[in-house]
């Protein structure tokens, strides 16, 4: 399988007065897991879209090692849509088969792989139902088996976990993670995360047609607002600090967000000349934290 790069270069879609994309850039490295987060309406479906094909971009390019994507590379990439792309009334094996041979595989390699998925995805007793007797869960079971039955050197998966039980969710992490593992860029959106933060190599979030923040999820977290948790007898001495707001308070325990240049050790000063100081921390925020923030920002400045 050939390492590479997938690279979203600057792609822009206007549709009338609507601007779903604004010279969105990043890119998927071999090996590694990229979540690509954002509202709904944000862009994650046209950048993904357009990569693959499905739409062509107003300006901009998408390439796979080095080269504009093209018909031959396409066949290559594994697409899950959002919205299911299965044929219903097809049975499930000979669906995929169906698929791995439009990819370019023979019959007899298609008719094994597809098996095999099929036995990974827990879909084995499944596997000479129509599509359209499946529970959603087992759909979507149905709809990753098709996006990697033809062993595709890319994935593109769109909301790759909606509908999945815990346990279809722990299979298809791993799932993910083995691809990632033997080489192959991943990317994948999602609304859920905490899987994301998770999973992920990277991140980036997307708003209004535009990645406002990329990075791994450690730098994403460091750097967000500086908070800060201490616990002592009394915390009204939090509210007399300029630079600082008090954004939780518990009984003894408050977590405090910190304006740019605030010292830290002035909030220590100021908690110790109240009384003993049993706890004194920075709190990073999590992924979910940090996306409602620059989304906030970001729609405000819009």
């Amino acid at each position: 399988m050939p390492e590479g790069v997938l690279e979203i270069d600057r792609i822009s879609k206007r549709y009338g007065e609507v601007v779903a994309l604004r010279d969105m850039s990043f890119d998927v490295r071999a090996g590694e897991l990229f979540g690509f987060v954002g509202s709904n309406g944000a862009g994650k479906t046209t950048a993904m879209r357009i990569a693959l094909g499905v739409l062509v971009a107003d300006s901009g390019e998408v390439r796979w090692n080095g080269r504009t994507v093209d018909f031959d590379t396409r066949r290559r990439i594994g697409y899950m849509p959002e919205e299911r792309g299965l044929y219903p009334r097809m049975k499930v094996l000979d669906q995929l088969v169906y698929l791995a041979e439009l990819h370019g595989m023979g019959t007899n390699e298609a008719h094994t792989s597809a098996e095999n998925w099929i036995a990974r995805l827990g879909l084995r007793d499944r596997r000479t139902d129509e599509v359209q007797r499946l529970s959603l869960g087992n759909q979507q079971r149905v709809q990753l088996a098709a996006a990697l039955v033809h062993e595709p050197d890319v994935l593109v998966l769109d909301e790759p976990f909606s509908g999945l039980d815990p346990v279809a969710v722990d299979v298809m992490s791993q799932v993910l993670r083995e691809k990632a593992s033997a080489g192959v860029p991943v990317v994948f959106s999602s609304h859920q995360l905490d899987l994301v933060e998770r999973l992920c190599d990277r991140v980036g979030i997307v708003s209004a047609g535009s990645m406002v923040a990329s990075g791994t999820v450690d730098e994403l977290r460091s750097s967000g607002e500086t908070r800060l948790v201490v616990e002592s007898p009394t915390t009204e001495w939090a509210a007399t600090l300029g630079g600082v707001r008090v954004i939780e308070r518990n009984g003894t325990r408050c977590v405090l967000e910190l304006a740019d240049g605030m010292d830290d050790q002035a909030v220590l000063h100021a908690a110790l000349a109240a009384g003993p100081v049993h706890e004194f921390s920075r709190q990073r925020p999590s992924l979910t934290e940090l996306f409602r923030n620059v989304v906030t920002i970001e729609g405000r400045s819009a």
